[in-house]
């Protein structure tokens, strides 16, 4: 009998082997539904007409924007990048968690050499666990003006939103438009010291819209049918530009934000830092007639210039008779360039869809501020042509004071996978090296920053809490910043300098939103968390592309894990060299 009763299988072991085979069959079903998906990108020069001039612009199979790629959550993606044109050239999936794939992560000297005029490079990475609005871009110059395009992430088949099904779904990408060439652009610049010339038109889906001249035949327009709903993938490709996005007389609910689902809110506009998405629904439940969809910019630098034009795109409804040629409902609801009100109402609205429940227990408690500088010309310097800034200086931008330079003989991947000294030194700051009023006067000794390729090392696995300080060293601004290989949770933004005493009670430890980029406030500060649990090297950076240029970015090395599973895959054969 005693036998018998020791025989008795534990009810705990035996709920384990259950969950186990259920979570084993659920990784069954998905492995058998996903899918490999391969594409051809042809990077080329290719006659595009705008503003009433055609200028021979880079692009991807001679399309502007880029094709569109649409996938399923779990699906793998190989992309063949050919250069056929002038200029060395990467594509960065913007988002995607790259899980041990660095190598496919694309930003040019970090997790690769470019692929050069001639050459080409295949990108292969699989989407895991993640649904939603993506996109990819070049990260290479400034080519990013025009090679960009979307990245959709479906659900899983057999899978639904979480949120009504939509009758049809519409991507939004906004951009910019230079009628110069914009690598130009950014050479004269870099020449210069000084700011490079603002954009002459934003665009939607491509197009500048009615606004404009020589544009009105081509403005972009949506047709949808009274009381469907449309969900539309809003993208802000931009290069230098947060943008405001509003649908006239109509009002947006938002579902989603960087593939990732939130409690859904509704609003009147969306603000955008370059790199962000939102997936908004939308209800035609207006008279039928033709609405104006408009972005413009929001810009939080004083004194700053910027483009102010608005793009437009056309929501038009469909009807039994055919609409007369009346001009569109013009929005009411843009706000101000300077609204930073709006704004922030706007970026503190979001919250994750399901309760995380995120504990605070922290192995890395970082202080990295953000903003812009002046480099000090050397002495013999012309400074009529080359130190256009203020008072005869150079702009420049850091974090913690460390300007931020990449290699030009070496990937930072490769040089870490493969231990080749001397490109990079692991000393970069957790915290400022001279605490100062981060968001008041500042002295013009904390101006000019150290150029150098300094990362920082995380243990793999390590719970990182990060407070991101905007600073007014120069001038204060709205800087959205991107971590690459990672979501993060944004536990708390907020006004002025961070104080932990104080502020830590404003942290959303519940449900915080989970971003791969983040807007850090002008004059402000933000606070996000996420545990390193992807091994490579991953850039983080401002996502206005004028002041990566100046050195607003910095990497971390996360290092390998145990076992494969947890370690960087080896490069594929075809990475290419420098």
């Amino acid at each position: 009998m005693e036998a018998y009763k020791n025989n008795i299988p534990n009810p705990l072991w035996c709920y384990s082997r259950i969950l186990l085979l259920l979570l084993l069959s659920i990784l069954a079903s998905s492995l058998v539904h996903a899918k490999i998906h391969h594409h051809d990108f042809v990077v080329q020069e290719t006659p595009v007409k705008r503003l009433c001039n055609t200028r021979n612009r880079i692009t991807v199979n001679g399309m502007f924007p880029g094709p569109t790629l649409e996938v399923n959550n779990g699906d793998t993606l190989v992309v063949n990048v050919v250069n056929k044109g002038q200029y060395n050239v990467t594509i960065h999936w913007h988002g995607v968690r790259q899980m041990r794939t660095g190598w496919a992560d694309g930003p040019e000297f970090v997790t690769q050499c470019p692929i050069r005029p001639g050459g080409s490079y295949t990108y292969r990475f699989t989407i895991q666990g993640q649904e939603g609005t993506l996109w990819w871009h070049a990260h290479s110059a400034w080519l990013r003006a025009t090679v960009y395009g979307p990245l959709i992430i479906h659900p899983q088949q057999g899978s639904s939103y979480p949120f009504p099904t939509p009758t049809r779904e519409t991507p939004i990408i906004l951009g910019e438009w230079w009628d110069a060439n914009p690598i130009e652009v950014l050479r004269q610049a870099t020449q210069t010291g000084g700011t490079p010339n603002v954009s002459d038109a934003y665009t939607i889906n491509g197009q500048p819209g009615d606004l404009y001249n020589c544009s009105t035949q081509d403005t972009v327009v949506i047709p949808v049918a009274s009381g469907e709903t449309n969900l539309l993938r809003v993208i802000n490709a931009a290069l230098n530009q947060q943008l405001f996005f509003t649908v006239a007389n109509h009002k947006l609910t938002v579902v989603g934000a960087d593939a990732s689902y939130t409690k859904p809110f509704t609003t009147t506009v969306l603000m955008l830092g370059p790199g962000q998405t939102t997936d908004v629904l939308i209800t035609a439940d207006q008279p039928p007639a033709r609405y104006y969809m408009a972005a413009r910019a929001y810009n939080s630098a004083q004194g700053a210039p910027f483009d102010n034009t608005t793009t437009t795109a056309i929501l038009q409804y469909k009807s039994n008779n055919s609409l007369p040629s009346t001009p569109p409902v013009s929005p009411s609801s843009l706000p101000a360039y300077n609204d930073t009100n709006t704004a922030t109402a706007f970026s503190t609205a979001f919250r994750s869809r399901t309760n995380v429940q995120l504990s605070n227990d922290i192995d890395e408690n970082l202080f990295f501020t953000v903003g812009l500088g002046l480099f000090n010309c050397p002495p013999g310097a012309n400074t009529a042509s080359n130190c256009q800034a203020p008072n005869g200086t150079r702009f420049t931008a850091s974090m913690n004071n460390v300007s931020f330079g990449l290699p030009s003989n070496f990937s930072l991947l490769q040089a870490h996978q493969q231990s080749i000294p001397g490109v990079f030194t692991i000393d970069f700051p957790a915290t400022p090296a001279v605490q100062f009023d981060y968001t008041g006067n500042v002295s013009r000794s904390l101006w000019q920053p150290v150029r150098s390729t300094k990362l920082y090392k995380l243990k793999y696995g390590s719970r990182v809490q990060l407070v991101l300080q905007g600073t007014g060293i120069f001038t204060a601004e709205n800087h959205p910043i991107h971590l690459h290989g990672y979501d993060f949770y944004i536990v708390a933004q907020g006004f002025g300098n961070f104080n932990p005493k104080t502020d830590a009670s404003k942290f959303n430890l519940v449900d915080p939103p989970l971003r791969n980029t983040v807007g850090v406030p002008v004059k402000g500060w933000a606070v996000i968390r996420f545990v390193a649990d992807n091994p490579g090297v991953w850039l983080m950076h401002c996502h206005l592309d004028v002041h990566l240029n100046w050195g607003l970015g910095m990497a971390f090395l996360v290092e390998n894990g145990f076992g494969e599973l947890q370690s960087l895959q080896t490069p594929p054969p075809d990475l290419p060299l420098c």
